[in-house]
């Protein structure tokens, strides 16, 4: 009998977990799991107890937001070990089980676990920490972890909506130093992001086209600081059509990048505070998680997902 950690966060999303837990431990169960579960507390409680405690599983469930989802895979990464990864998504916009084709009806997606097989998959790096599938800086990319979890709860997605409209007006731009292999420049930003998905912040195709989890690459989204309101719209357009001839937003693929900056710049990692740095290296370690998905289509499903 396979043991398995299960991990759940009871705050996130409007705390549908606790209604649908007994249903999801009993099947998991009667799939042959010796199941030991493990509520979060609170923030990285979650990486703290899979760090601590991989070695003695062969599965590691979770089930929450994206942000849980990180802390699990952050845990499972500084053990050292590689467990299956199994994802029962929860919060109030899951990013990630989009791309990967999971289903949002938590006990379909607790099904997967035993009748999905494992796709490798790519991870990130930020400096010394990991991200799932987004690293970000600039404009709007705090709004998820500064949402009360009480406003979550209430407007679900609506109120990272909510909380993005009291920034309007307040961006900063940053002079930053990209360097990469396939674009390098000085100059103005007011936002960045790095990803591996198909969808951020609920919002599909913003990663552009060719989207694939497992390639070994980044798809990378800068925009240079508006001067006007004429630039304001060409990158709302650019952003919405996913137009790469736009001078505003620069767009590409790359497995590693370096961002230097003049002040400490505030990231994003899968929606959670990732700190803030003048200089941060970002690298793409490929297929280094396995994560359980459809075992019908395997790779192909997971392309789809995310929109190639």
């Amino acid at each position: 009998m396979e043991k398995m950690l299960f991990v759940y966060n009871p705050m996130s999303g409007k705390g549908l977990i606790r209604n649908s837990l007994s249903a999801i431990i009993e099947l998991l169960s009667a799939g042959g799991f010796d199941i030991t579960i493990y509520p979060t507390c609170g923030v990285k409680d979650g990486e703290r107890i899979v760090e601590g405690r991989a070695d003695e599983f062969d599965v590691i469930v979770c089930s929450g937001g994206d942000g849980t989802l990180d802390e699990i895979v952050t845990g499972l990464m500084r053990s050292g070990k590689r467990k299956r990864i199994g994802y029962i998504p929860s919060g109030s916009t899951n990013d990630f089980a989009n791309s990967l084709g999971i289903p949002k009806q938590m006990e379909q997606a607790a099904k997967l676990i035993l009748d999905g097989e494992p796709f490798a998959c790519d991870l990130g790096r930020l400096n010394e920490d990991y991200f799932v599938y987004v690293a970000a800086f600039g404009i709007f990319t705090d709004v998820s972890y500064q949402t009360p979890q009480e406003m979550k709860n209430t407007f679900g997605h609506a109120a990272y909506i909510l909380e993005a409209m009291k920034r309007m007006g307040t961006w900063k731009s940053h002079h930053m130093r990209i360097t990469s292999e396939e674009f390098s420049e000085e100059g103005d930003f007011v936002f960045g992001m790095v990803t591996n998905s198909n969808s951020v912040g609920g919002f599909k195709g913003i990663t552009g086209r060719n989207v694939e989890l497992n390639d070994g690459l980044f798809e990378v989204m800068l925009v240079r600081t508006p001067l006007n309101l004429i630039d304001w719209q060409d990158i709302i357009t650019a952003v919405l059509t996913r137009d790469t001839k736009s001078k505003r937003v620069v767009t590409f693929k790359t497995r590693k990048l370096r961002i230097e900056s003049e002040e400490p710049v505030a990231w994003t990692r899968d929606g959670e505070n990732g700190g803030e740095s003048t200089c941060v290296e970002v690298e793409n370690l490929p297929q280094k998680i396995n994560v359980m998905v459809e075992a019908s289509a395997g790779v192909s499903t997971v392309k789809a997902a995310a929109g190639t």
